[in-house]
């Protein structure tokens, strides 16, 4: 049967040529024109010459294996992505030149999300391999085929100038390995911090600088590094300001509202909260028991759905907290200001009130919008010393009476217990670190931990006795893979783990209680922070694993959080509680799209974790740069072929021991014990050890560190991405990212063994372990 475009005689026309190219279904090349029109012989150069003509006229672009429509996208290729909206990746492609095509298509990317071909959910500056589509009005749609590995890593970086001239880009990212050349320097000088964006198509094509930032070791330059590396959007655009202005101006509608305003209700804090969410306050029921009062920000009152507001809000996913900044989720005269409750002034909340029984179980529970007029902000070690002083106030007195009952309930709840120290860095007025050390733990924060949990459990019950959309805070239970390897490292201890029985939290806090020695119980906590899986948020509920409850979702924190304003939002329309003057619920679009939006946001609140990791490693080593040379106490924190990590005691501060300099001994990589055995001695250096190990560099540029064995001959570890001369190529460390809490997982990248090393256990292949 003859192609329908096909001519009686002769060529096909270009419009015949256009058409068939934007409608095949697969690449439209000179040979699929040739075949598609009957062309053959001598005709095939004439043909051959149309498409020459046509590429010069601008109406088609591409080569002869596959020609696209000038403007247009092929069929199939790379893209890039370039923002997550909606939940939703959108790219443009990837070797798109402006200059010559003007802007971009915005395509957007429909990802295969279940069954054996599934990716790993896409990410700002992911490249893929993808099939593209133009519909009838224009817009572009894309089905990803392969996730691609970056083209170009670390475009943020430090000009450096060798001896012969020539300027590289020393990256701010300690995974990456090499500098790269700079082919337009834009005006920067030697010593700045600058963005670079790729000079060519080819990957050794160099990089021109497009943006000078400044001093990379200048006060507040850290936080800016992790900005601009991670992607985190931090301008508000101006529709969205001129929304959050407008939104100042709503009426706060008493007769519309609970009127709480002569309750009591504190807000207890960090000393340097730059906003407050929630508050809280209880009272004796009578019977044994307390009614209580959780007051969190109305979000949903000031940012409604579908608005510049909240697209933004729904982008950003979350607000990024640095020493010396806050990315906010929302425009400062919301976040800081309107929605914060602030002390002795009318505050719009949505309450939720708790009836907590004698036994500190929650019975019941109720919420309402509310107007509320804060009694104080009290600072956590504020809140402390009153209480341990014995002269607090009644209403704090009431609210740890209360806390006693639901610490007694969580206590028989048995949750997972981790000892997780959080770093803290104080800075002075000019942005200059004054002290790192690690974060107290107090009463008082164990105090409003408790409060919000019985909250956020009283959201996602609440919601589903009303059948209502979820959006569930998720923390599975650890698989069974990495059961089994912790089954195995245990093992090394002498210590069993049946595997036959219901894993629960408390069974891991059984096995940390009966360890007494101090160094076999970091190395068994450690062991049981990597079996932890990493939370995340989604509309099926699969329970919290960590906090061992069958229900959880965010509700307390929606200044900060989009989950926790979607929760809001579901109540209100799950309980009746529409406020006069506009839809403040669920839109129709937040109900179809949840899925999609939870992926999102789970995907944002990993990139603020990372980005605030980044910048605390790089403040910890700028704080030790001066210390290079001296001994600190540490305790051993991963194990790989290449060496050992560790960190500082009571500081943090990751750090890489190279096998090289443990001695001219082999060392095997026990990989079951998670050890360095070196071969004659015996002398190991497992997970959980304690040692004294000798600073031997402090990067703050990357937030890199090197630790060296006291006894082992001082030397000068070369900095990373410096150059020394012409031509030399910086070499790297293996990766490190830390976790954070329960279902952060530590992991080490992997890279050759030297060749000193010899390697016990099964080898590795195959996919790493997902981050937790």
């Amino acid at each position: 049967m003859k192609n329908k475009n096909k001519q009686d005689e002769g060529l096909p026309s270009k419009e015949q040529v256009l058409e068939f190219i934007q409608t095949a279904n697969g690449p439209a090349g000179k040979r699929e024109l040739a075949k598609a029109f009957g062309i053959k012989g001598n005709d095939k150069i004439a043909l051959k010459k149309l498409l020459r003509d046509m590429a010069e006229e601008g109406l088609i672009d591409g080569k002869k294996t596959a020609y696209h429509r000038m403007g247009g996208v092929p069929k199939v290729t790379v893209l890039r992505v370039v923002e997550i909206e909606d939940g939703e990746p959108v790219a443009v492609p990837d070797n798109w030149i402006p200059e010559e095509a003007g802007a971009p298509p915005r395509i957007r990317l429909f990802e295969k999300r279940k069954g054996p071909r599934a990716m790993p959910a896409l990410r700002r500056g992911d490249r893929v391999l993808a099939r593209t589509e133009e519909s009838a009005d224009g817009t572009w749609a894309g089905h990803p085929m392969k996730k691609l590995p970056p083209r170009t890593d670390g475009l943020l970086g430090v000009v450096e100038i060798d001896r012969a001239g020539k300027a590289w880009l020393a990256p701010t990212d300690k995974r990456v390995r090499s500098s790269a050349p700079i082919r337009d320097l834009g005006g920067a000088e030697a010593g700045q911090l600058v963005l670079a964006e790729q000079a060519g198509r080819s990957a050794n094509s160099g990089v021109n600088v497009v943006e000078v930032i400044g001093d990379p070791l200048a006060p507040k330059s850290f936080s800016l590094i992790a900005i601009a590396k991670h992607g985190i959007p931090h301008v508000f655009p101006p529709e969205a300001l001129a929304e959050a202005a407008r939104a100042v101006d709503l009426p706060l509608d008493a007769e519309a509202r609970e009127d709480l305003r002569a309750v009591p209700i504190v807000a207890i804090d960090p000393a340097d909260a730059r906003d407050h969410d929630d508050a809280i306050w209880a009272e004796p029921d009578g019977a044994g028991g307390y009614r209580a009062i959780v007051a969190i920000a109305d979000v949903s009152y000031y940012v409604r759905p579908g608005g510049a507001l909240d697209r933004e809000a729904r982008k950003r996913g979350n607000s990024v907290y640095f020493p010396d900044r806050v990315v906010p989720m929302l425009p400062e005269v919301l976040s800081a200001d309107v929605c914060s409750l602030r002390e002795g002034e009318d505050r719009a909340a949505m309450v939720c009130h708790l009836t907590i029984a004698a036994d500190g179980k929650v019975t019941g529970w109720r919420f309402t919008r509310a107007l509320v007029r804060i009694a104080e902000v009290i600072a956590y070690e504020d809140a402390q010393a009153r209480i341990e002083a014995g002269h607090a106030p009644q209403h704090l007195l009431d609210l740890w009476g209360a806390w006693k009952l639901l610490a007694a309930a969580r206590a028989a709840r048995d949750p997972l217990e981790l000892e997780l120290p959080e770093r803290r860095v104080q800075l002075d007025d000019e942005g200059r670190i004054t002290e790192i050390a690690v974060r107290e733990r107090l009463d008082a924060h164990r105090v409003v931990e408790d409060f919000m949990i019985a909250a956020n459990v009283a959201a996602a019950r609440a919601l589903e006795s009303k059948t209502a959309p979820v959006v569930y805070r998720v923390h599975e239970p650890p698989s069974r893979e990495k059961l089994v390897s912790l089954r195995e490292y245990l093992e090394t201890f002498g210590r069993k783990l049946a595997l036959g029985q219901v894993v629960t939290p408390g069974l891991f806090n059984r096995m940390l209680k009966d360890v007494t020695d101090e160094t076999e119980k970091a190395q068994v906590m450690e062991a049981v922070l990597r079996s932890q899986t990493q939370a995340y948020y989604g509309p099926a509920n699969a329970g919290h694993f960590g906090l061992a409850l069958g229900s959880y979702a965010h509700f307390t924190s929606p200044i900060r959080r989009y989950a926790d304003l979607l929760v809001h939002r579901a109540l209100v329309d799950a309980f009746k509680l529409e406020q006069p003057g506009g839809k403040t619920g669920l839109s129709d679009r937040d109900r179809q799209d949840l899925s999609a939006i939870s992926d999102a946001i789970s995907q944002t609140e990993r990139r603020a974790m990372e980005a605030e990791r980044d910048t605390i490693d790089r403040y910890v080593a700028a704080w030790l740069a001066e210390r290079v040379g001296e001994t600190f106490p540490a305790r051993i924190t991963g194990v790989q072929g290449f060496g050992f990590f560790a960190t500082i005691v009571g500081l943090g501060g990751d750090g890489l021991v190279p096998v090289s300099t443990l001695g001219d001994e082999y060392f095997r990589h026990d990989e079951a014990a998670r050890a360095l055995v070196g071969e004659d001695s015996g002398t190991r250096y497992a997970i959980g050890d304690t040692l004294d190990l000798r600073l031997g560099e402090a990067n703050p540029l990357t937030g890199a560190l090197k630790f060296e064995l006291p006894g082992a001959p001082a030397g000068r570890i070369e900095p990373r991405g410096t150059r020394a001369a012409p031509g030399r190529r910086p070499g790297g460390q293996g990766k490190r990212d830390a976790g954070h809490g329960p279902g952060e997982v530590r992991r080490q990248g992997r890279r050759g063994r030297p060749a000193n090393i010899r390697h016990q256990g099964k080898p590795k292949g195959g996919k790493g372990p997902r981050k937790g």
